[in-house]
């Protein structure tokens, strides 16, 4: 019944739209019968890799199951990184990606979907370090490194947070976080879902106890910008499963916590 709801939706948008119609990647994903997906599989616990099976799990997985699911197509998931995730959408390598925090950096080349939750950010430290950082001031100092990965919103982030820091920004595979692990930074930031499990995974690290998380953002997929006929099915089927309580129901499955 789901299904048959979602194709009836798909023909429904394209009838509004026969002459965009064969250009649009909807169009495309129904007459290949694959979602192509980009992820990059390094934001636990939306999305992970196993290095073993070269799977992925999490909640952005678990989403574009679905979709697919509900579009009747297959799904294949594209490694991406955060450097060069925007073009891979512009370049036609997959057809939207999991979720991405929202920037108007990102917007300028490529479409946002509708949000379906939002994260904050946090710093995270050594748990060694916690009487010398204590709240966001304490890391914009000359003498503190403060790391990023390249391409994330998190670099940008850095770089306006803390102007006197030095900041030192890695790339992908590298992560930020594995920097402080090393020494090699006295901290990085990130949002408050990755923070929690990242501290859970590693005791030697902690969440600085800032007075007040910085940047409430919402998260959406990536899109291609010009591509109306596709960015509204995919609003269409957010709408949707938001009233069914989808994305609630994933976000306990995951403990995503805002």
């Amino acid at each position: 019944m789901k299904t048959k709801l979602l194709s009836f939706i798909a023909l429904l948008v394209l009838s509004c739209m026969p002459n965009a119609y064969a250009d649009s990647a909807l169009n495309e994903v129904l007459d290949s019968g694959m979602l192509k997906v980009g992820t990059t599989g390094d934001w636990d616990p939306l999305t992970t890799k196993d290095i073993t099976t070269n799977g992925y799990k999490g909640f952005d997985i678990d989403i574009m199951t679905q979709l697919a699911e509900d579009m009747g197509v297959k799904v294949e998931f594209v490694p991406a990184d955060w450097k060069t995730i925007v073009n891979g959408i512009t370049s036609g390598k997959y057809h939207l990606t999991g979720s991405a925090s929202v920037s108007p950096a990102r917007a300028k080349a490529a479409g946002f979907s509708l949000s379906y939750f939002s994260v904050n950010t946090v710093p995270l430290i050594l748990k060694k370090n916690a009487d010398k950082y204590k709240d966001w001031d304490d890391l914009n100092k000359t003498e503190v490194i403060m790391a990023a990965t390249l391409g994330t919103t998190q670099e940008s982030q850095v770089k306006s947070f803390f102007p006197e820091a030095t900041h030192h920004i890695v790339e992908a595979p590298a992560r930020d976080f594995q920097e402080v692990l090393s020494g090699k930074a006295d901290g990085n930031i990130t949002s408050n879902i990755e923070a929690t499990k990242l501290v859970n995974k590693y005791p030697q690290l902690m969440i600085v106890p800032v007075s007040k998380p910085k940047a409430p953002t919402p998260i959406a997929m990536l899109l291609p910008q010009q591509d109306q006929i596709w960015i509204n099915y995919i609003n269409t089927w957010i709408t949707l499963q938001k009233s069914r309580g989808f994305f609630d129901e994933l976000a306990q499955k995951w403990k995503l916590t805002n």
